[in-house]
């Protein structure tokens, strides 16, 4: 078990949370998961509509409205029904299980930091997330083609015409 999931199991427990649903964890702890970058102090969740309801009324108090997106704050957590308006049901889509909870796809993760990119630390988070797709994806018989030829796709400007190769 990764070492994200064991903080979350903790977490879970001193809380003494139970849903119906399985809650998704995204956010840092997911970038974290993925092993892009260390994650902040709080834990980011969706949860289903229903399981929202009732920690909204057990916790009025601790609700939190951030544009229509409704939530409950209860220390470290930050427990989402929706974010931009899309539901559970949207970031539940390729997510991985993880038994106590899902971690949100790679795809809806990136999804979540383009529509915030506006903010810097989130633009940072892209610019983190494109290295690590690159790192990961990358066919790697490509890649040595293209460092092969880098000389000339630096003279260039990256765009080679006709097989004409300076190197």
């Amino acid at each position: 078990m990764s070492a994200v999931i064991s903080l979350l199991e903790r977490q879970f427990n001193d809380k003494n949370f139970h849903f119906i649903k399985k809650p998704i964890l995204i956010g840092g702890m997911a970038m974290e998961y993925y092993g892009m970058r260390k994650s902040g102090a709080d834990i980011d969740l969706i949860i289903c509509d229903e399981d929202y309801q009732a920690l909204a009324h057990e916790y009025p108090d601790s609700r939190k409205d951030i544009w229509g997106d409704l939530g409950v704050v209860l220390e470290p957590f930050e427990i989402w029904r929706c974010i931009m308006l899309l539901d559970y049901d949207f970031y539940l889509k390729d997510a991985v299980d993880e038994k106590i909870a899902y971690v949100v796809s790679l795809d809806r993760l990136l999804l979540m930091r383009v529509f915030a990119m506006d903010v810097p630390k989130y633009m940072d988070d892209l610019k983190i997330m494109k290295d690590y797709y690159c790192r990961t994806f990358r066919n790697r018989d490509f890649a040595k083609v293209q460092e092969i030829n880098l000389a000339s796709y630096q003279s260039s400007g990256g765009t080679i015409w006709g097989g004409k190769y300076i190197d």
